[in-house]
């Protein structure tokens, strides 16, 4: 109890701020995708779902979806999500929840067209039905936005891992599957990290979409100083371009 307690004050708190104009949703595009769903999750032989974040609960599970760690439909039906938060490892519950609440910051910061365009990877280990631990991948994506841009529904597709040693925690990469770039993505640490009120002022223009001439005239300073900054908070995050700075930055909350 404490564990799944942990994850509603943690992760589905955080949805809380999610506003969404309900009837403007067409959840007539779920019963559309269901059959199509079920039939990839067959052929895959992956559990599929589907998580709605105006309901903060998965909408959709396919009928495999459990046979990956030996449960039934009968055995999650009633409980839904709630039966598989509790068959998760609590460490890497705790773990994920976090990281979590970082991934959707992430993408609420994203332009529009690349709400779409990526793609979370993570393993974690949940108990089977012979009650041992099993490190499943999953990999979540966002597939359909509400009219004011913000995510609405992620489909999860979730396969058991070719990598089952033991390995205490959770492994987590983002992939922009149009590009193919892959970012490892682990979760917040206590680290202090105090980035310039000049340099937050241009990552947070960074995070608008604004290229470096456009910061420049919009601060009234030279390209070279504006340059300069970025290279300063890509070196203090530990960043390699723009679009890392803005993942660990947001993990660390100095966007919040």
């Amino acid at each position: 109890m404490t564990n799944q307690k942990t994850v509603e004050e943690i992760f589905f708190k955080f949805l809380m701020q999610y506003q969404f104009d309900v009837d403007s949703l067409d959840y007539s595009l779920i019963e559309t995708r269901r059959g199509a769903l079920q039939t990839l999750s067959e052929i895959s032989n992956s559990g599929i779902n589907v998580f709605d974040i105006s309901k903060r609960e998965v909408v959709f599970y396919s009928s495999n979806f459990g046979k990956l760690l030996g449960y039934s439909p009968l055995d999650y039906e009633k409980m839904g999500q709630k039966f598989f938060i509790e068959k998760m490892h609590p460490e890497d519950l705790l773990k994920l929840s976090s990281l979590g609440v970082s991934i959707l910051k992430l993408f609420n910061s994203f332009p529009l067209a690349d709400k779409l365009n990526h793609k979370m990877i993570q393993e974690y280990r949940m108990l089977n039905a012979e009650n041992k631990y099993v490190r499943l991948i999953e990999q979540y994506q966002m597939i359909e936005l509400d009219n004011k841009g913000q995510i609405w529904l992620m489909m999860g597709v979730v396969d058991v891992s070719p990598n089952q040693e033991e390995f205490n925690g959770i492994k987590c990469q983002l992939l922009n599957f149009k590009t193919g770039q892959f970012v490892p993505y682990e979760p917040a640490t206590n680290v202090q990290i105090e980035l310039t009120k000049r340099e937050m002022e241009i990552l947070k223009l960074v995070k608008e979409g604004l290229l470096s001439k456009e910061i420049s005239n919009k601060l009234s300073i030279s390209l070279h100083t504006v340059n300069t900054h970025r290279q300063r908070f890509l070196a203090k995050l530990g960043a390699n371009n723009s679009l890392e700075a803005l993942m660990f930055a947001t993990k660390f909350g100095l966007l919040d």
